[in-house]
């Protein structure tokens, strides 16, 4: 039985909280090598997450979508991915992105105001999609042109659980059902959307189980189990470039996970959640858990740990001085990168902020 058929009632995992191989889980078949890259690549995240909130906090960068606790999803997900599939991001997928090829500059030189960051040539990678669920039938169409151009990519999209409250995943799931497009559709469920609890946002005993209603398998997974992460999306991903029997190829992942940090850097979590709760979700903290495991199979050592944290750093810390020694961005950048070719609004647009600069001088209007 794929793993795929699990009932989505029931969670899928492989290693336990301590770290330990779950007694009847099968470990993915991956290399050593491709273990520690696992793991470090989640080390990288946060460590790139803790830098980036830090920056924030300085006024060196804009507003921030923090990701701690979410590295196992991202990463264990965008792993299972091929070089030729695709990518589409909410806005808190920066760890997915980098494994996909994203450098670390680009996404620090988005958030700091540069559209240049997310100017994504030669990489297979839609845009960030602020706006919530927008990217969902995105990525349902882009699967309807494999099956026309009869190509072999892969559409993983990305969303949380407040974006399955919106009518753009319902019609995304629908279509995607409708039109057996090769998609995964993957809901990090972090708990929360913004400040309304998951309890809040369905009544739905898992999110997962809502493809049945559009024909398709769900399955949930443990979202902090780097290795259980990776098993399932590698089966959603082989079934939507292959096909798999009399089973519809798009797949509903939901990963249960936990956002440690602020919504945003401009929203306060105090506000609406306990300390309490964050704690608890942190016995759960993938790294440890992904290292408890590579150390008991002699993968890992104290000596290599630190190796690795130390190249983490070095790579972080070369990644903020390019994205802050790149030439400042004009307000004509705002324009510049969003369109291949600039549509009469936007132009006019253009002409506008042109005209009040031209009045008020950049120093009254941008300070």
């Amino acid at each position: 039985m794929s793993v795929l058929d699990t009932d989505p009632r029931e969670q899928v995992q492989v290693l336990a909280e301590d770290g330990s191989v779950v007694e009847g889980a099968t470990v993915p078949d991956l290399s050593e090598e491709e273990f520690v890259e696992m793991y470090r690549t989640m080390k990288l995240a946060r460590h790139f997450d803790q830098r980036a909130v830090s920056l924030q906090r300085q006024g060196r960068m804009g507003t921030y979508p923090p990701l701690a606790g979410q590295e196992a999803a991202q990463v264990g997900s965008a792993m299972a991915l091929d070089e030729q599939d695709w990518l589409i991001p909410s806005y808190r997928e920066h760890a997915a992105s980098y494994v996909h090829g994203l450098t670390l500059e680009g996404t620090l030189r988005y958030w700091m105001g540069d559209e240049r960051g997310n100017k994504l040539d030669d990489l297979n990678i839609f845009p960030v999609a602020v706006p919530i669920a927008s990217q969902v039938p995105h990525a349902a169409g882009l699967g309807m042109a494999a099956n026309y151009n009869d190509t072999d990519e892969v559409f993983m999209c990305y969303f949380g659980d407040g974006a399955t409250s919106e009518g753009d995943f319902h019609e995304g799931l629908n279509f995607g059902g409708v039109f057996d497009t090769p998609t995964v559709f993957f809901c990090n469920n972090n708990q929360w959307a913004i400040s309304v609890p998951r309890e809040k946002q369905t009544a739905s005993e898992t999110i997962a189980q809502k493809a049945i209603a559009y024909g398709i398998d769900g399955v949930q997974v443990d979202g902090m189990d780097p290795l259980a992460v990776y098993k399932v999306a590698k089966a959603a991903v082989d079934r939507a470039r292959n096909g798999e029997g009399d089973k519809l190829r798009p797949t509903l992942i939901e990963a249960v996970q936990y956002r440690y940090g602020a919504h945003t850097t401009a929203d306060d979590p105090s506000v609406y959640r306990q300390d309490d709760e964050v704690e608890e979700w942190k016995a759960k903290d993938p790294i440890p858990r992904m290292e408890t495991f590579l150390r008991d199979r002699g993968v890992l050592d104290d000596e290599r740990v630190a190796e690795i944290t130390e190249s983490i750093e070095d790579e972080v810390a070369a990644a903020i001085e390019t994205a802050e020694g790149f030439t400042r961005p004009t307000t004509d950048s705002m324009f510049e990168h969003v369109y291949a070719d600039m549509p009469e609004r936007l132009r006019e647009q253009k002409a506008y902020l042109d005209r009040l600069q031209s009045k008020h001088g950049d120093e009254e209007l941008l300070e």
